[in-house]
């Protein structure tokens, strides 16, 4: 059985509270064939002797809004999608966790529209393995899906193929992630999270447009703000970011983790992120 579940494992699947090891999905879905679903990655924490969601609201807007663009009928309001999943952390006993909901389509084997959905909200005890500091990154040969032929900023099951592909590529080749470009070959992002870097005291990042715009990215765009730290969304190359005082990978997943080198060319500064 997979470590993310086991036998006493809650998820909320399709109307109730279900057992992992017995839900049950289509064969037949757009979702398993054509990769046609939408999803959420979330991170609660205990905060307080409780359990908090980092912004939950944030995260279940995005969700309705890509189920909306790609025409995926989805009927849940953002509050609906907030209770139930901290009724699917209090039924499985996780504070520290990562929420992973997903809206799934009906059978339907045609390219059309999705007829029904259905919402399955899992979580897993999670500690932050996903990503570790001191990342040693190298330029990917593949490109970010073009933002004419898909909404990019949705964040679509499909999409990541593309990420697989990409992440998988620098691991095979002894790196710990990929730093991807767009079809202009400007930097966009990783496999899974935004990037930013920082030369003379100015971090840049990519600009939404062909980027997945996260919401660890907005907070620390935020944060920045807050703290009078200049930062400018702009077009760049791997040649701009090559060498520069540092940088680092933002996401739910990721939080905030330090790059050592992209392609080979270390950064100056390198440290831990806290």
């Amino acid at each position: 059985m997979a470590a993310y579940y086991n036998e006493n494992t809650i998820i909320y699947f399709n109307g109730e509270f279900v057992k992992a090891a017995e839900a049950k999905t289509d064969l037949y879905s757009q979702s398993l064939h054509y990769g046609y679903a939408v999803f959420e990655g979330i991170r609660s924490y205990p905060v307080n002797g409780g359990t908090k969601m980092f912004k939950g609201k944030e995260h279940y807007d995005r969700l309705r809004r890509s189920a909306e663009v790609t025409r995926i009928p989805f009927t849940y309001t953002t509050e609906q999608l907030i209770e139930l999943t901290y009724e699917t952390l209090r039924r499985n006993n996780l504070t520290d966790a990562y929420v992973r909901p997903i809206v799934l389509c009906s059978p339907n084997m045609s390219l059309s529209k999705g007829r029904e959905s259905y919402l399955a909200i899992e979580c897993w005890e999670w500690t932050n393995g996903y990503m570790s500091n001191q990342m040693k990154i190298i330029t990917s040969s593949y490109r970010r899906p073009n933002a004419d032929a898909f909404h990019v900023d949705a964040k679509v099951s499909g999409h990541y193929v593309n990420s697989i592909l990409a992440c998988q590529e620098a691991k095979d080749k002894g790196y710990d992630e990929a730093l991807v470009l767009d079809c202009n070959g400007f930097v966009a992002e990783s496999s899974g999270a935004n990037i930013f870097y920082e030369e003379n005291g100015v971090l840049y990042t990519a600009p939404k447009g062909h980027i997945l715009p996260g919401i660890t990215r907005a907070t620390v765009l935020e944060i920045c703000g807050e703290l009078n730290i200049p930062v400018i969304e702009k077009f760049f190359t791997p040649d701009e970011m090559r060498g520069a005082d540092a940088g680092f990978f933002c996401g739910t997943a990721a939080e905030v983790v330090a790059l050592s080198s992209l392609d080979d060319v270390p950064f100056k500064k390198t440290g831990k992120i806290h």
